[in-house]
C-alpha cells in the first residue's frame, strides 16, 4: 500500500515541472476583475470621490481624492501589471491593501456571502427572508412580465454583499505575493534571470 502510495506521490512530484501554470492562472483571473474596476472608477472619479469622502452615504475617509485616485489607478495599473507578469510581488501589496479597504469598509457589516444562499453555512441572519423577497418578485415578474425573457442569460439573485469575493480576491493575491509572477510566462521571470543572477556572481 505505501508503495503505490509513493508512487501516485511520484507522480504528483512530476507536475513541479509545470508549476509556472498556478501564478499565471492567478494573474489572469484577477487582471480582468481589477481592470474593470479601476477603469470604472476612472470614468466616474467625481462620483467616486464624492463617495470615497461623504460619512454619511460613502466611505467617509479623509483625503478622498487622493485615495480615490489612488485605488483607481493601482486597480487599472495592477490589472496592467498582473498580465505582464512584472513587479507581481510588489503591486500585489497595494491590491491587498485595497481589498481589505473594501472588506472592512464596504462588506463586513454585511457578513460573508455575495449572494444569499440558505444552503451555505454562512447564510446571514437575513438571508432567509431575503430568499424570501426574492422568491415574491420572481412571481410577480412571472405574473405580470416576460419572465424568460429576463432570465435568459442568468438568473435573478438576492445580492448581501458580504465580504466573499473581497477574501477570495485577497487571499489570491496572498498566493501571487509568495509565489511571485511564476517561470517562464513573465517579465519578471525573465529580468531575474539576466540580472538578479549577475548580482549575486
Amino acid at each position: 500500500m505505501l508503495s503505490l502510495l509513493n508512487r501516485f506521490q511520484d507522480w504528483l512530484d512530476v507536475t513541479r515541472r509545470v508549476d509556472f501554470i498556478a501564478p499565471i492562472a492567478l494573474r489572469l483571473y484577477l487582471a480582468p476583475v481589477f481592470w474593470v474596476a479601476g477603469t470604472n472608477k476612472l470614468g466616474h472619479m467625481d462620483d467616486i470621490i464624492a463617495w470615497f469622502g461623504n460619512p454619511d452615504w460613502g466611505l467617509g475617509l479623509p483625503f478622498p481624492e487622493v485615495f480615490a485616485w489612488l485605488a483607481a489607478l493601482t486597480e487599472a495599473g495592477g490589472a496592467v501589471l498582473l498580465v505582464a507578469g512584472l513587479a507581481v510581488r510588489w503591486i500585489s501589496i497595494p491590491l491587498m491593501m485595497t481589498m481589505l479597504v473594501a472588506i472592512f469598509s464596504v462588506h463586513w457589516e454585511n457578513g460573508w456571502q455575495a449572494i444569499h444562499d440558505l444552503q451555505s453555512p454562512w447564510a446571514g441572519a437575513n438571508a432567509e427572508e431575503a430568499v424570501s423577497r426574492l422568491s415574491r418578485a420572481k412571481s410577480i415578474v412571472e405574473e405580470h412580465g416576460n419572465y424568460g425573457w429576463l432570465t435568459e442569460h442568468g438568473s435573478l439573485v438576492s445580492s448581501n454583499n458580504g465580504i466573499e469575493w473581497g477574501a477570495t480576491y485577497f487571499v489570491m493575491l496572498l498566493g501571487l505575493f509568495f509565489l511571485g509572477a511564476g517561470r517562464y510566462l513573465s517579465v519578471d521571470y525573465w529580468l531575474s534571470k539576466r540580472f538578479r543572477s549577475q548580482g549575486k556572481s
